[in-house]
């Protein structure tokens, strides 16, 4: 078993698009219409485009959102990225206007990062340190 499909929860796949590829440096793989206004929609990595799948899925189920938004209220990331320089990448995602809700900090073993995604949620990049 492995993984090749995972999501995060957007509240506008375009504004998400948008992000994920302009900001975080991610590649659109699939867009696919599902009706009138909804999406099949996945970004990869560029060093890894034959790996796993992020669906921008949007968040219009009733529990999406106030999930959400509790996770943002206790400062918690919904999902981590990996990266290679944490403070190469945090100037980066800074110089482009990305908010940051927690610096680069050293945590035992990684050192971590949070910011806002502009779609709802807040995410985090890592760097194994130890």
């Amino acid at each position: 078993m492995k993984i090749t499909v995972t999501s995060v929860l957007v509240d506008d796949q375009a504004k998400a698009l948008d992000f994920y590829t302009g900001a975080l440096g991610f590649e659109k793989k699939t867009d696919i219409p599902l009706g009138p206004k909804h999406r099949w929609l996945t970004v990869v990595s560029p060093e890894a485009r034959d790996g796993v799948e992020l669906v921008l899925e949007p968040d219009e189920h009733p529990a999406a959102r106030p999930f959400k938004a509790a996770l943002v209220q206790d400062g918690i990331p919904y999902t981590s990225f990996t990266v290679e320089d944490i403070a190469a990448e945090h100037d980066r995602l800074v110089a482009l206007g990305v908010r940051f809700t927690q610096p680069p900090t050293p945590m035992g073993q990684v050192t971590t990062a949070v910011f806002d995604d502009t779609c709802g949620n807040l995410l985090q990049i890592v760097e194994m340190t130890g």
